[in-house]
């Protein structure tokens, strides 16, 4: 994985390889006060770019972070609107179309009753019938009426029209806006994730090298002029013990699914997720994201701030009350497309599921994140480790899914793929 990361970010950060003193070389300045002297100063300057790196990579990748989601906000804003205004101009259009038509059997009523005559043909059929004043008077009072009601008929029905060509004129252009401000979101989860990268190369290079200037610095000042073998047989010791403690917590984990699954089955697999284990994968392929019940749902909520800032005041996905450490698990095989921080989302990572589809995973704890950019995955493989960074005052799982980049409620639609939430 930190290949691959340092792989992507190291070609805009090729001043980072920078030549470090070797062993051979120490050996030779050892002996030499003032060539010592220098190296000494050389490995102390190197121990502090290392860390300064780290520090200016990791500001970088929070404000890369923040216009991500920035640029994501006014996406979803967007499309919010885009979908009112065509669901305004459908309805608005049903409207006019009804006008219209009361409007054309009016018009045809007009027509077979003699038309814009009317007034005279009431007239001359009283006069002739013999009706009386009172009579011809009823009529034509009737017959105003009518023209009055023909005339707002005909107002409602042309109104009807222009709001309608208004919202569809209107909703055009907020598709196109969000068209835009979809490229622009893209654009910022570039700029985001390679910044996430450097900071990751940086981190990277500075825990495998700083171990190394530590342990170089030491000999340097080392009186007694031992050498290095003692180090690298520490390094070689470090090494084992790191494999070892990798392999023990894949194999915890893989017994931690099996143990999921199996309490998934016995209880049947289906109904609520309450019963199903984080990581339980239904017979459509897809997996519970974590467990724990549901704790907040998609759609309008009040606002919720945390240690790094506050949310929108619409909730986008569905909050899973899974514990502080536990398992985040991949909701469908994909690829990962974003991993990295996402302003008040803390720690994101984004899966592109194929067939349009997404699914996000947020609040995930500092260093919990377990995969890379580019990297595929199985559906209820570990990807992260549950925290509460960002907008979050506690730990959980705030779980997406996006359809071509819309968010829309997960719970409907994970419960329709054999895997529900909660």
């Amino acid at each position: 994985m930190i290949a691959l990361v340092i792989a992507l970010a190291g070609p805009a950060h090729a001043a980072w390889a920078k030549d470090y003193p070797t062993w051979d070389e120490l050996q030779q300045a050892k002996s030499n006060t003032s060539q010592a002297a220098a190296k000494v100063t050389e490995i102390k300057a190197a121990i502090v770019d290392l860390n300064n790196q780290v520090t200016a990579t990791a500001a970088d990748a929070e404000a890369k972070g923040v216009a991500l989601q920035e640029a994501q906000d006014a996406f979803d804003a967007a499309s919010r609107r885009a979908a009112d205004l065509a669901a305004q101009a459908k309805e608005s259009a049903k409207t006019a179309d009804a006008a219209t038509r009361q409007a054309g059997q009016l018009a045809s009523q007009l027509y077979r009753t003699g038309g814009t005559d009317l007034s005279v043909n009431l007239l001359l059929q009283g006069n002739g019938n013999g009706d009386g004043a009172e009579a011809l008077l009823s009529k034509l009072g009737s017959m105003s009426k009518l023209v009055e009601r023909s005339t707002e008929i005909y107002e409602n029905a042309q109104a009807a029209e222009n709001n309608a060509r208004s919202l569809g004129d209107q909703a055009e252009a907020a598709k196109t806006e969000r068209e835009k401000l979809r490229v622009e979101a893209e654009g910022a989860m570039a700029e985001a994730q390679a910044a996430a990268d450097a900071a990751a190369a940086a981190l990277a290079e500075s825990q495998a090298k700083s171990i190394e200037l530590e342990q170089q610095l030491a000999f340097l000042q080392d009186t007694e002029a031992k050498t290095a073998t003692a180090y690298k047989e520490g390094v070689a010791e470090r090494a084992r013990i790191a494999a070892e403690k990798a392999a023990a917590e894949e194999a915890a984990r893989q017994a931690a699914a099996a143990a999921a699954a199996a309490a998934a089955a016995e209880s049947g697999g289906s109904g609520s997720g309450a019963g199903l284990g984080g990581g339980y994968v239904g017979s459509h392929g897809w997996a519970v994201p974590a467990s724990g019940r549901i704790t907040d749902v998609f759609g309008p909520r009040a606002v919720i701030c945390g240690s790094d800032g506050c949310s929108k005041g619409y909730h986008s996905g569905t909050d899973i009350g899974a514990g502080c450490g536990s398992n985040i698990y991949a909701a469908h095989s994909g690829t990962v497309i974003y991993a990295g921080p996402n302003g008040t989302y803390g720690n994101f990572v984004l899966l592109d599921n194929g067939g349009g589809v997404s699914t996000g995973y947020a609040h995930i704890v500092d260093g919990g994140i377990h995969v890379g950019w580019g990297e595929r995955v199985d559906a209820g493989e570990v990807i992260a480790s549950v925290g509460m960074t960002g907008a979050a005052d506690g730990c959980h799982l705030h779980f997406e899914v996006r359809i071509d980049g819309e968010k829309i409620d997960a719970q409907p639609f994970m419960a329709r793929k054999g895997a529900p939430l909660g």
